[in-house]
C-alpha cells in the first residue's frame, strides 16, 4: 500500500480552522444551528469545529453524534453482525439548522443514511454538510455536495483518502492510500 500524506497537522487544524470560520460567516449569530457529527470520524471532526466555533467569540452551536450503522445500505457486506455505536442528540432537531459533520465525502451514500438516520429524531429546518476531504464529485454515486469543506482532491475508485485524528491514537494527517499490486 503507497501513502501519499497530503495534509499535515498543521494543515488538518487549518482546515478545521477554515470550516469553522465559514460556518459563523454563513449563520451569523449561530440561531438554531447544531453541529452533529456523524459516528466516527466525524464525530471528532464536529467537536474540534465546536471548539474552533468557540475561539471565535461567537454562541457555540450544541454538539450531537450520529450512529448511522442501520442506515448504510451496505450493512449487511460489512459483516453478519454490524457493530452499533451509541447516538446522542441532546437536543431535538425540529426547526434546527444541522451541520452534519463527517471526514470523507466519496460516494454520498454515508451522508445519505445520515440523512435517514437524522429524520428519525425530528424535522431540522435545513440540512448543511461539512467535510474535511471530499474525494470529488466524479466519485458521486449520489448528489450530495458538502457545503463547507477543508479540501477537494480527485481520486479513483482505487484509492482512499484516511484521515488519521489523535483521538484515535495518530499524528493528525490526512493521507490518499492506493493499493500496490502483489
Amino acid at each position: 500500500m503507497t501513502k501519499s500524506v497530503i495534509l499535515k497537522q498543521k494543515d488538518v487544524a487549518e482546515r478545521i480552522d477554515k470550516i469553522a470560520r465559514q460556518i459563523v460567516e454563513k449563520n451569523g449569530s449561530g440561531n438554531g444551528v447544531v453541529l452533529i457529527g456523524i459516528r466516527t470520524g466525524g464525530a471528532f471532526l464536529a467537536a474540534r469545529i465546536q471548539k474552533a466555533i468557540a475561539g471565535l467569540n461567537v454562541p457555540t452551536p450544541p454538539l450531537g453524534i450520529l450512529d448511522i450503522t442501520l442506515y448504510r445500505d451496505d450493512w449487511t457486506r460489512i459483516g453478519p453482525i454490524p457493530v452499533v455505536g451509541q447516538t446522542d442528540l441532546p437536543f431535538s432537531v425540529d426547526d434546527k439548522w444541522v451541520i452534519l459533520v463527517d471526514d470523507v465525502l466519496f460516494t454520498g451514500r454515508t451522508v445519505r443514511a445520515a440523512m435517514d438516520a437524522l429524520m428519525d429524531f425530528g424535522r431540522p429546518r435545513k440540512i448543511e454538510l461539512a467535510i474535511l476531504a471530499d474525494r470529488g464529485e466524479s466519485n458521486r454515486e449520489l448528489p450530495i455536495s458538502p457545503n463547507y469543506v477543508g479540501g477537494v482532491w480527485n481520486t479513483s475508485p482505487e484509492q482512499t483518502i484516511n484521515v488519521y485524528l489523535k483521538e484515535e491514537g495518530y499524528d493528525d494527517h490526512v493521507a490518499i492510500e492506493e493499493k500496490t499490486a502483489a
